[in-house]
């Protein structure tokens, strides 16, 4: 990943922070026709491992877990708050007119080697885990166990297991470092007042922070 020195986020409790956040990550892989993707959500046990380790799974008939099972090298991308920035923002575009559009960005980029799991009680401790942790804000969570035992049989004949122990993990919060403080508090107010969404708002507290702090 191309990185700026001022966009770099090396704290691994920072990148570890918007992978919670932000948990569906593209998985990137390479198999015998090129390189393979696939958006799935992953779980982050971050004492597993020194940097981490990500679990997941994918369904039997996705070819990529058997390309992983060839090829191990695997690259996961979360993706956080994004945002355009437009340069009637700047106060420099008043002052000199020297301005041009950008996009803002904090992404998370995770490398390791996959390992592929087939295991019947690996697959269900993880799915009651992955189900837990997402309906856990719910006044009344959904739980596995919420189904029938044959059916979450039948389901869990259908999923392979992933996991990867993070061997690099880059952070690169792109948010304006870069522009004067004049320029990064219009970049705040304009987010906040021309695009009042929780993207805008996430980005906008970004900016007013510098970085990932």
């Amino acid at each position: 990943m191309y990185q700026p020195p001022h966009f770099r986020e090396d704290r691994l409790e920072v990148q570890h922070a918007l992978i919670k956040a932000h948990p569906l990550g593209l998985l990137i892989s390479t198999g015998d026709e090129g390189p393979m993707a696939n958006a799935i959500p992953f779980l982050l046990d971050a004492g597993a491992s020194p940097k981490g380790t990500l679990r997941a799974h994918l369904a039997r008939a996705n070819a990529q877990w058997r390309a992983l099972a060839v090829d191990w090298r695997a690259l996961v991308v979360f993706q956080g708050a994004d945002s355009y920035v437009t340069p009637s923002w700047y106060a420099t575009k008043r002052e000199t007119g020297k301005v041009v559009p950008t996009w803002n960005y904090a992404i998370v980029q995770a490398r390791g080697t996959a390992r592929i799991i087939e295991d019947r009680d690996w697959l269900a401790h993880h799915v009651a885990q992955l189900t837990g942790h997402n309906e856990a804000p719910r006044a009344e969570p959904w739980a596995v166990d919420d189904a029938p035992q044959t059916f979450i049989d039948a389901q869990l004949k259908g999923i392979i297991g992933i996991e990867i122990d993070i061997a690099a993990i880059e952070g690169k919060w792109k948010v304006s470092q870069n522009r004067p403080e004049s320029d990064r508090t219009g970049v705040a107010d304009g987010l906040e007042a021309d695009q009042d969404t929780a993207e805008a708002r996430a980005m906008a507290e970004m900016v007013r922070r510098g970085g990932g702090t």
